[in-house]
């Protein structure tokens, strides 16, 4: 009996450790965001460091991805509201063809700062294992928060957790 508990304990173990599993080079939630270069899709390239100084919150997503089309929508109303004011919003698409995300972002009319990540540098990362992705990062780019799957970000609930991981009045 005792053996089976701990093989029991040690599969428990191992299966945690998989499940917890980080991209290659993801930055912990707690850690600082690397310098990146942000190739633009819907504007100018820049460096991540570009937004330091203010909270930012970063979605990663994909155009073929269909929870990610469903929330594109109150980021972009999120956007409007508050991008530039009291933090900046951005998206990272891991689209591999940079027509079909600029279809995308035309369909749904996004018009805050999105960027490509051809190469799978910010998708590994930002750990974004599976899409959408939205990071919560103070000014300093220190990462506050993942989030994974689709959110109404301008909803009472994503304002509450905004607010209180950015520590700004919404």
């Amino acid at each position: 009996m005792k053996k089976f508990l701990t093989l029991t304990a040690l599969c428990l173990t191992l299966a945690s450790s998989f499940a917890e599993a980080a991209t290659p080079g993801e930055v912990a939630i707690g850690s600082q965001l690397r310098e990146a270069p942000l190739r633009g899709l819907s504007g100018p390239s820049k460096k991540l460091s570009t937004y330091r100084g203010k909270p930012l919150l970063i979605n990663v997503w994909a155009s073929w991805c269909g929870p990610c089309r469903q929330e594109m929508g109150s980021l972009q109303r999120l956007a409007q509201r508050y991008n530039g004011k009291q933090f900046n919003v951005i998206g990272i698409s891991t689209d591999d063809y940079r027509d079909r995300a600029e279809a995308f972002l035309k369909q749904s009319n996004t018009t805050f700062s999105n960027y490509i990540d051809h190469e799978l540098f910010m998708e590994n990362m930002l750990g974004a294992d599976r899409l959408p992705l939205t990071l919560l990062v103070d000014a300093d780019g220190r990462v506050l928060g993942k989030f994974y799957g689709a959110k109404q970000w301008d909803g009472p609930e994503a304002l509450k957790a905004i607010s209180t991981a950015f520590r700004i009045k919404m």
